[in-house]
Parts: structure tokens; sequence; C-alpha cells
């Protein structure tokens, strides 16, 4: 799949700093196995429990990646919703990990492609039922930093780092011609607290230079003007 590089060289030396990176991150990315979570379901109690008798360090919620490729200058007439192909699934810290380093950076991917992080379940489509009410936050970036920032996004994501946590369906880095597009998905646009609260959370979390500039637009918005990025509602 062209989205997995393959491994380096110095593959050795690679595992042993991901194993290293797994013990650094778990504190932030796994489920504190002494909190109470009564809105979880028998299944995803039963997943963390059989992760923990593993030893491994299951993470709150399980995640997709997938990918969106299409041929520059060529509309196609299939079905975006069949252009999305699924990366890979995963539940936690290690498998996370395992995974990411193997997916090939932003830098190396063709335009347009998009790549996307979503919860298990919710599908990177507008029309998803947990989207199809909500919005998502965007932020432009230059090619050469854009790399930086979604992995900071991502590993916020993954570890529920960001506010109003529930809220938010996943992520997606679409690479462009000139310019690279972050955007992080929620469930809820009319919720403006929880919209703000995620602004803000994002801020934080990627340490966003002042300079930049984000911009919200609500998913109904995007279907009836067929466009994700353009014709924006809300900036801050």
């Amino acid at each position: 799949m062209e989205l997995i590089a393959e491994k380096e060289s110095n593959h050795n030396n690679n595992e042993n700093n991901n194993n290293n990176n797994v013990t650094s991150y778990a504190q932030a990315l796994v489920v504190d196995s002494h909190d109470n979570h009564p809105k979880e379901s028998d299944e995803v109690r039963e997943r963390h429990a059989r992760d923990l008798k593993a030893g491994l360090h299951p993470l709150k919620h399980k995640f997709v990646f997938w990918y969106t490729r299409r041929t520059p200058g060529i509309r196609s007439q299939t079905p975006y919703e069949d252009n999305i192909k699924k990366i890979v699934d995963f539940s936690t810290v290690e498998d996370f990990w395992v995974c990411y380093c193997h997916l090939a950076r932003p830098s190396s991917l063709p335009s347009p492609t998009d790549l996307h992080l979503f919860k298990d379940g919710i599908r990177p489509l507008w029309e998803d039922s947990a989207n199809c009410n909500g919005g998502k936050w965007i932020i432009r970036f230059k090619k050469a930093v854009s790399g930086r920032f979604w992995e900071d996004l991502v590993l916020a994501l993954v570890g529920d780092q960001l506010d109003y946590g529930e809220n938010i369906c996943g992520a997606v880095l679409s690479i462009r011609f000139n310019e690279d597009i972050l955007s992080v998905w929620n469930r809820n646009a009319s919720d403006h607290q929880a919209v703000m609260a995620l602004r803000d959370a994002i801020k934080r979390n990627l340490k966003l230079p002042h300079s930049y500039l984000m911009e919200y637009k609500p998913h109904d918005a995007s279907l009836r003007d067929n466009s994700s990025y353009r014709n924006t509602w809300l900036r801050g």
C-alpha cells in the first residue's frame, strides 16, 4: 500500500526507540484503569480488560486510519465514499506505535491525498450519523511544517488530551499542491461552548503560533456548497 513506508536499514535502532516511545507516552495515552466510565459499552470494557490482561495499554477509544487518493486534474465519477480506503485500526498504545511508525510521512505523500484518523465506527464523511450535525476546525500550514503539527494532533487525539473529547469525531490531513490543511471534526456545530473549547484545546496542544488563523465550517454548509474548506463561517 502506497501509504505504508518501508523500514529503513536501521530497523533495530528504530524499534528500540519506538519501545522507548511507548513507555514515555503510556501515561498520557493509556486508559486509567482506576477510572469509571459508566457510558462505555460492555464490548469496550471487555476489550480494555483483555488488553490489560495481555500486558498492553488500552486506549480510551479504538481508532482507524483511512486515506483518500485522487488523480490530479481528473474528475472521477466514482463516489467519494468509494475512494476512502481503510489502512489499519488500533486500540492500544503498542498497536498505535506499530502502525504509526510504518505510515509514510506527510511530506512523502502525493497531492491531492487525504489522511484520516477517526474513532472506530465513524466514517470520515459529512453524511455519517456522528458527523452530520457537526463541523470542523480548519488550519492551513506550509508544507514544510505540516507533518510536525499533524503528529502532535494525532498524539493529542489518540491520548484523549483535547477538551470535550467525547464531542470529537476525528481529524484529517489534506495534502494539497501549495499547502497542507489540517481539520478536526466534532459532533455538534450548534454547541458554541464545545466548539470554542475545542479551538482553544487545539491551539494549546499544538502550541499554535498566534499568526495562524483557525476557521470553522459546519458539515451541512459543506454539503450545500460541496466544498470542504471554502466559505468558512467562523474564524478565531
